[in-house]
């Protein structure tokens, strides 16, 4: 049976979901999207995400195709349609069709388009056994703050680390780590502190490092956010990454050396069943 994918207003079969060849998303990466992780049939964090959504809109100028409420009844919709009850719902947004031109068209009509992904989130052998990642060059444009579909060079990254039998790839820059293909990155110091790179245009803010930093707060973690080394991986007591679709996973390794024990951090794993434990009990949008 096929998936129910949303097109421009349309709940259409997965064959018929099409865009123009002149969409901007298409020709340009000229577009931005979200993922929402959903759990017993639930958008996990989905205001959060509508927010960032709108962040990203308007760093590039461009108008929102609709309603929050308009979106939201079209995502419970989509997950109802498809059965979804663990998952994942991808939402894109682009400036539109208009004939091919490095300038922005003048009245552009958005492009919008859902999708739904049934996956396992919750029992996943990496957060059970945690991954190995290893350090490549941030070779990704200065504006990681917006969520575009621009994802080449993390694509790019991600599949040099697979064929390193690797698991994931953190990008470095200046020196220091900035984030993973898809994740942000976070350490584990010996004195019991939390360190992940500041907020910035460098990095992503993450939805989920959101309230996994509030929670490690709250739990009494402290929490530094300084920017940090390769070196300061090796030497750290654990370190992990957080993501929507990942919660929070513990890293072992990397580079080939080990990180702390080598085994799953007792930090990631209080964090991401705490995480999952409120996340399941929040209500949702």
């Amino acid at each position: 049976m096929s998936r129910i994918f949303y097109v421009n207003g349309s709940f259409v079969d997965e064959q018929d979901a099409k865009i123009s060849v002149l969409d901007r998303g298409f020709l340009f990466a000229d577009a931005v999207y979200e993922v929402c992780s959903v759990l017993n049939g639930k958008l996990i964090d989905n205001r959060a995400h509508l927010a960032r959504l709108h962040r990203s809109l308007g760093e590039l100028s461009m108008a929102a195709p609709c309603s929050d409420e308009e979106i939201v009844s079209t995502q419970r919709r989509l997950l109802e349609l498809n059965s979804i009850n663990e998952g994942l719902l991808y939402l894109q947004v682009s400036r539109g069709v208009a004939d091919r031109d490095f300038s922005f068209p003048a009245n552009p009509s958005s492009s919008f388009v859902m999708f739904t992904q049934q996956k396992n989130l919750m029992d996943n052998p990496a957060a059970k056994n945690g991954i190995r990642v290893i350090s490549l060059p941030d070779i990704r444009w200065k504006r990681r703050d917006i969520k575009t579909v621009g994802l080449l060079a993390p694509s790019m990254a991600k599949q040099q680390a697979l064929d390193a039998g690797a698991n994931d790839a953190w990008m470095v820059e200046d020196g220091f780590i900035t984030e993973g293909t898809s994740n942000n990155a976070y350490i584990v110091r010996h004195d019991k502190v939390i360190q992940t790179r500041h907020l910035g245009q460098e990095i992503l803010s993450g939805i989920t490092r959101d309230a996994v930093l509030r929670f490690a707060r709250e739990a009494g973690y402290k929490v530094v956010e300084e920017p940090f080394t390769v070196d300061q991986v090796k030497t750290a007591s654990e370190a992990f990454f957080t993501s929507a679709s990942a919660f929070v996973t513990p890293v072992v390794g990397i580079d080939g050396v080990e990180i702390g024990s080598g085994k799953v951090g007792r930090v990631a794993i209080q964090l991401r069943d705490v995480y999952l434990e409120t996340a399941l009990e929040r209500e949702e949008l």
